[in-house]
């Protein structure tokens, strides 16, 4: 099974958005078959199989979420960070002000659900591998 150590050398080559797919592609390598981003701290919940999951702890101060969701900027300030233009800790904070609480990467969907408070889903995107 993988390990907190072992995502996070795979994390450490991600730059920006446009990183991501590579990244994807590491997980799968390791076994993960999904995770959950929670924007409040950055603690990040990865999943396996046989209900295996381990649990990196959280990576910034808290930030607070936006009450309600803003999708469409959210979906503007998303574009710009696949693109390369933010960082992950820009990106966070864009998030937060959207109202986003969560996302969940799931590996075998390749799909990435963005999520607000209450659990809604705000976006859901295919990954390109």
């Amino acid at each position: 099974m993988f390990t907190i150590e072992q995502i996070k050398e795979a994390h450490a080559k991600v730059k920006s958005g446009a990183d991501f797919p590579n990244y994807i592609q590491d997980l799968i390598i390791l076994g993960v078959k999904g995770y959950d981003t929670f924007v409040n701290d950055g603690h990040t919940e990865y999943y396996g199989v046989n209900n295996y999951s381990v649990t990196a702890d959280e990576k910034y101060a808290e930030l607070k979420i936006a009450s309600f969701p803003n999708k469409e900027l959210f979906i503007e300030l998303l574009v710009k960070h696949q693109g390369g233009e933010t960082d992950y800790m820009t990106f966070c904070g864009h998030c937060a002000q959207c109202g986003i609480a969560k996302w969940r990467v799931d590996i075998i969907e390749m799909t990435c659900t963005y999520f607000d408070l209450v659990g809604n889903e705000i976006l859901i995107e295919k990954i390109s591998g």
